[in-house]
C-alpha cells in the first residue's frame, strides 16, 4: 500500500513499462518503503505496527520529498521515516512550561527495549529493567558501557544509579530553561552541551538542540561523535594529542524550553519525532 500510494500521482502509463522515469520512480519509492519496513513492521500479535501513520498521505508525500530526478538517492542517506507520536521503546523526555511560568522536566524509562519483558497483568504496561543500572560488580560495564563500583552495588531497598537528567534552570530566581533527553549514558553529556550552547555560545533554543554532539564517559577510552560534529582540522589536532574518536549514531533527543524577554522559545530535537507546541 505504501508503494502504490508513493507512485499514484505520477503518469506511469504515459512514461511506459520499464522506461527510465518509471524505473527511477519505483526504485526510489522501494528504497524508502523498505527502510520503513526495517523499523516498523513485525508480527502485529507482538508488535504494534503503526499502519495508519505509515499510510497517511501526508507522511508518504514527505517521504518522497527527498527524491530528485537528477540523481539516485544513496540508500545510505535514507533512514526509516519519523512518525509523529510514535512511542520510543526506551526512554522518553518532555519539557513543559505553562503561561504562568510553572515548569516540569520529566524523564521516564523502560531502560532497554521492552524493559524486563514482563507485562503487568490487567494493566497492559511493561516493567523496566533498570536493575541493569546497578553495578553488577566493580569494573563490569552495564548495557550502556557504564562502569561503577561499590557505591552503586545491588542492595535491598536501594535505588540504582541513573543517567536521567531532567533539568530546570533558574536565573536570578526566575525560570530560565527546562531541558532533558533520553539516551542512556549519553543523557548527562547531551544536557550539558545543550546548556552550554545557550549560555556560552549564544545559540537560541532550537540551534542549541540541533547542534552536533559528542560524548565521553571515561570507559571505554573513546570519544563518540555525531557525523559533522568537528571540522577535519579539529579532529586532526585532537587525534595528535591521543584522543580516539568513533562515529556514533544520533546522540540524545533533547526537548527544551528557553525563557526570553519576548516569551518562550522551544527546541524539539530533529533526531527523533519530537514536536514543540505553544505560544
Amino acid at each position: 500500500m505504501q508503494l502504490l500510494k508513493s507512485v499514484e500521482k505520477y503518469p506511469l502509463h504515459r512514461w511506459g513499462h520499464n522506461q527510465d522515469s518509471t524505473v527511477q520512480l519505483m526504485v526510489e519509492a522501494e528504497r524508502r518503503v523498505y527502510a520503513d519496513r526495517s523499523k516498523y513492521l513485525g508480527d502485529p500479535d507482538f508488535y504494534k505496527v503503526p499502519v495508519s501513520s505509515l499510510l497517511d498521505p501526508a507522511y508518504i508525500q514527505a517521504r518522497m520529498k527527498s527524491f530528485t530526478w537528477n540523481a539516485a538517492t544513496p540508500s545510505s542517506s535514507i533512514q526509516p521515516g519519523k512518525i509523529a507520536g510514535y512511542e520510543s521503546n526506551q526512554t522518553t523526555h518532555y519539557s513543559i512550561v505553562d503561561r504562568y511560568g510553572n515548569a516540569v522536566s520529566i524523564t521516564t524509562t523502560l531502560n532497554g527495549g521492552f524493559g524486563s519483558r514482563i507485562v503487568v497483568g490487567g494493566a497492559g504496561f511493561l516493567l523496566n529493567n533498570e536493575m541493569d543500572d546497578f553495578s553488577e560488580k566493580p569494573g563490569v560495564p552495564n548495557m550502556f558501557g557504564l562502569v561503577g563500583g561499590k557505591a552503586n552495588s545491588i542492595q535491598a531497598g536501594k535505588r540504582m544509579l541513573s543517567s536521567m537528567t531532567p533539568t530546570i534552570i533558574e536565573k536570578n530566581g526566575k525560570l530560565f530553561m527546562v531541558v532533558g533527553t533520553p539516551g542512556g549514558g549519553t543523557i548527562i553529556t547531551s544536557v550539558f552541551q545543550t546548556i552550554l550552547n545557550v549560555i556560552d555560545f549564544n545559540q537560541d533554543m532550537q540551534q542549541a538542540v540541533n547542534a552536533k554532539r559528542f560524548h565521553s564517559q571515561w570507559l571505554p577510552d573513546t570519544v563518540d561523535m555525531e557525523t559533522g560534529a568537528f571540522t577535519p582540522k579539529t579532529l586532526q589536532i585532537l587525534k595528535k594529542k591521543g584522543y580516539r574518536f568513533l562515529n556514533f549514531p544520533p546522540i540524545g533527543q533533547v526537548d527544551a524550553i528557553l525563557v526570553t524577554k519576548n516569551g518562550f522559545q522551544g527546541g524539539a530535537d530533529p533526531r527523533g519525532d519530537d514536536t514543540k507546541l505553544g505560544w
